[in-house]
């Protein structure tokens, strides 16, 4: 039963202090996602320290440089499950120099959840993060207006730092946005309703976990098969084995081989333990074709009638990751699905101010920064934009004389746009 379960994965992100390492520690501890070790551990720290009460955010907070400043500055990850899903929570840093942090985390979330401080409202960390999750096109969206007890569980308060929210939210693509009032530190609301805010009838924190449709936010159309690697045990068996990353595939569909254009059919389609007549996204798998065709790491296998973008020159927006400026004309590697290729960042068409959502003329971007870039490849590159599919529609910047991950990017080219984004806003 716990293997048929489905996987959420959701990241948290708000401003410094704002609570989200207690949130966890709340909904891990109330859930019983905690192991007896872990819990007697933060109980003796309590004890030290002479606090009557737990500090649940330790259950987060596993850095001693965390502990010892209070804050989150690495992404912690964390699993729990209940009886209807498993999660996987990315609890992302709240300081604006860890942007890049919080682009790692983001990047394969199904839910964003963004904390504010009912006390200090939106923040411009609260429209930073906010704009992150939707240029990750982040399926949903759940705004938690945290540390309702330190405002009298004031429904006004709440209603106002909503109507903020929503304001600035109409400016950004958003697909699903809620917004929930808790008490990380008291439990109102998170696995519990509690008794202090009877004015909201809306589900709990954990109760929308587990409730919220994330199966129908895949792709299960376009057939996106890159190959990572040659399974050749014998001369009798020839398999490709990789990790579908979007679509579905059965015995016998008709495929293509890019980019040789070759065509072939599926003939069996094999995991560790058995053969399958179907498979689906996100599964790993090794596929055998009917017929023999060279096919290298790197290829992609796709449906003969649906085909992705092949270009050798992308515009993709850019989050830059290092401390070594970006330039006009450097010259790095692009890792996009089982492909490195080498390539020229031709123009920086703009940086985005992801405070005012306004565009900036400028030649280089910075640690943090996220700009347009256009990209110039030595060979073409299979994609999909990244609003259709994530997986083809994404790749990291990699510095080829250090080998170090400098950049991370999503494509847009050819069909989409960002929107909101010019000064006039």
């Amino acid at each position: 039963m716990h293997k048929e379960k489905d996987l959420l994965r959701l990241v948290t992100a708000g401003s410094i202090d704002d609570g989200k390492s207690t949130l966890i520690g709340r909904l891990l501890y109330e859930s019983k996602g905690i192991y007896k070790d872990q819990l007697t551990s933060i109980e003796d720290i309590a004890k030290k320290k002479g606090e009557k009460e737990i500090d649940l955010s330790l259950l987060v907070d596993g850095l001693k440089s965390e502990r010892e400043q209070g804050i989150t500055i690495d992404v912690a990850y964390r699993y729990f499950s209940t009886q209807k899903r498993k999660f996987i929570i990315a609890d992302s840093p709240g300081h604006v120099q860890y942007t890049r942090n919080m682009v790692t985390a983001a990047s394969t979330a199904d839910l964003a959840v963004i904390i504010i401080d009912a006390r200090k409202g939106v923040l411009e960390q609260t429209k930073r993060h906010s704009f992150i999750a939707t240029l990750l096109d982040i399926p949903h969206i759940l705004v938690l207006v945290n540390k309702m007890d330190l405002v009298g569980y004031s429904e006004d308060v709440y209603e106002k730092i909503k109507e903020d929210y929503l304001q600035f939210a109409s400016r950004l693509p958003t697909h699903d946005i809620q917004i929930k009032p808790i008490s990380a530190l008291r439990g109102d609301m998170v696995v519990k309703k509690g008794n202090n805010m009877n004015w909201y009838d809306g589900r709990t924190f954990l109760h929308y976990l587990e409730s919220v449709n994330i199966v129908s936010d895949r792709n299960l159309i376009d057939f996106r098969f890159p190959v990572q690697t040659v399974i050749r045990p014998n001369l009798d068996f020839r398999g490709y084995a990789g990790r579908i990353e979007s679509g579905v595939i059965k015995v016998g569909d008709d495929i293509a081989v890019l980019p040789s254009g070759k065509k072939s059919r599926i003939k069996s389609i094999e995991t560790y333990d058995r053969k399958l007549d179907k498979a689906f996204t996100p599964q790993s798998v090794v596929l055998t074709l009917e017929n023999h065709i060279d096919i290298s790491r790197g290829d992609m296998l796709i449906r003969q009638r649906n085909v992705p973008e092949i270009r050798d020159e992308l515009e993709a927006e850019v989050c830059w990751m290092a401390e070594e400026p970006m330039e006009e004309g450097g010259e790095y590697l692009i890792k996009h699905t089982t492909n490195t290729v080498p390539v020229i960042l031709k123009e920086l068409r703009y940086k985005i101010d992801i405070n005012t959502l306004h565009r900036e003329e400028k030649k280089e971007l910075g640690l943090n920064d996220i700009g347009r870039v256009i990209i110039k490849a030595q060979k073409p590159i299979f994609f999909d934009p990244y609003v259709r599919n994530h997986k083809t529609g994404s790749f990291i910047i990699i510095d080829e004389l250090t080998n170090a991950t400098v950049g991370a990017g999503i494509i847009w080219y050819p069909s989409a746009t960002l929107p909101e984004t010019e000064n006039s806003q």
